[in-house]
């Protein structure tokens, strides 16, 4: 007699028995890559047309103010990243039914929030909740259609899709307030360091023929926030220990102060030592670019030394001869 696939009373809950089903189907040769790939364009276009006001209203926000430029290099980052990492990917690809309905639905709840309580908030608070909800739906797409375990393969370059979501003002105003607090300081240690009489009255600091007050335009949060950005790729790409990663990364903002501190001394004794119309002239309204790469120089120092020192200690770990006390033991035996 034919056996039943069934074993006694064996129950499957409704999740179960609907992943399995799906899986099936999705296992079909051609539906392997292209659904998938039809299945989450259709997921994340449907949700672009839905919530496309605060799409719209983002990238606009980015192209016109320079505290959000950043957010126009995050998606073809994203993509760029996820290409560079597909040969690594192998035969993880699975539907994921569970995790990413799980994910959906957080979305689907914040969008929710944002809407319900649109009158409670201010106009750039909602539109940070919004776009919150929409980077969070498409990366639950994504993990409904490849699976969980391809989702932690590609952590790195999903989670880097949050750099899409605007800053609120309240906490955009914190950090330009901190960069600058702490260029202020910067600046005063270098003149002191270089015997330049200074003092300093909050954000403004004086010298013999000068003084400099460091205004909000003067905070360099756009190149902060693109070093960054910069930081975070060029670590995820040339280094393979965490923490390193981390602590390149955390360097990143102090870096972006005293690059930032550099600039304005720079200009300030170039114009009260060289040419007053230093204060006024092109460095001082595009020679970021010059500090910005002089930072990233100094990022590309710590990423080779501390490539070379985890290069270091893998060969010493390899080669390590082993315990003579280890060799006794087994001759022994």
């Amino acid at each position: 007699m034919p056996r039943s696939p069934y074993k006694g009373s064996e129950t499957t809950s409704p999740w179960a028995e609907l992943q399995t089903a799906v899986d099936l189907c999705w296992k079909a040769p051609l539906s392997l890559k292209l659904l998938r790939i039809g299945y989450l364009l259709g997921l994340v276009l449907g949700s672009a047309l839905f919530v496309w006001n605060p799409l719209i209203r983002t990238l606009t926000l980015a192209a016109q103010n320079d505290e959000y430029t950043h957010i126009l290099l995050i998606l073809p980052l994203t993509l760029a990243l996820i290409y560079i990492q597909r040969k690594s990917l192998g035969s993880l690809f699975e539907l994921d039914v569970l995790n990413g309905s799980f994910i959906l639905c957080v979305a689907a709840v914040a969008a929710g929030l944002a809407r319900s309580q649109a009158t409670r908030m201010t106009a750039d608070l909602q539109l940070s909740i919004k776009m919150l909800a929409l980077v969070t739906w498409w990366i639950g797409s994504f993990v409904l259609c490849f699976g969980s375990r391809i989702s932690r393969s590609l952590i790195f370059p999903l989670c880097f899709l949050y750099l899409m979501v605007p800053l609120p003002s309240f906490v955009l105003n914190y950090i330009i307030k901190y960069l600058q607090h702490w260029s202020a300081v910067v600046t005063r240690v270098l003149f002191t360091t270089a015997g330049v009489p200074v003092s300093q009255d909050g954000l403004q600091l004086s010298i013999p023929g000068l003084t400099v007050e460091i205004a909000k335009e003067c905070s360099s949060i756009r190149s902060s926030l693109i070093l960054l950005v910069t930081t975070m790729v060029l670590s995820q790409l040339l280094m393979h220990s965490t923490w390193r990663k981390a602590l390149v990364v955390m360097l990143a903002l102090p870096l972006s102060v005293a690059k930032n501190g550099l600039r304005i001394f720079t200009i300030a004794m170039l114009g009260t030592r060289v040419d007053p119309g230093f204060l006024n002239g092109n460095l001082h309204r595009n020679g970021g670019i010059v500090f910005f790469a002089i930072a990233l120089g100094v990022i590309f120092i710590l990423l080779w030394i501390l490539n070379r020192t985890h290069d270091g200690m893998t060969r010493a770990a390899v080669v390590r001869p082993p315990d003579p006390e280890t060799l006794t033991m087994v001759n022994s035996r």
